[in-house]
């Protein structure tokens, strides 16, 4: 099984990122956690972690209102 994160715009439109590949979802994750904010500096605004085409979840990288 991988696992890959799908990137998303403003609008929910398909983004362009890393095309990373992992062997676990904790490698996924601690992954995101490092890149997150570079991802973010270059209009991601979302992503989705995919295992092979289901998606697992979404999370927004924006911060959040306050």
């Amino acid at each position: 099984m991988a696992w890959s994160w799908r990137y998303e715009g403003v609008n929910g439109e398909s983004a362009e990122g890393p095309a990373e590949s992992f062997g676990s979802q904790a490698d996924a994750e601690s992954w995101i956690g490092q890149a997150w904010r570079e991802l973010a500096a270059t209009g991601v605004t979302s992503v989705a972690l995919v295992e092979d085409d289901r998606v697992e979840y979404r999370m927004s990288l924006l911060p959040a209102a306050e």
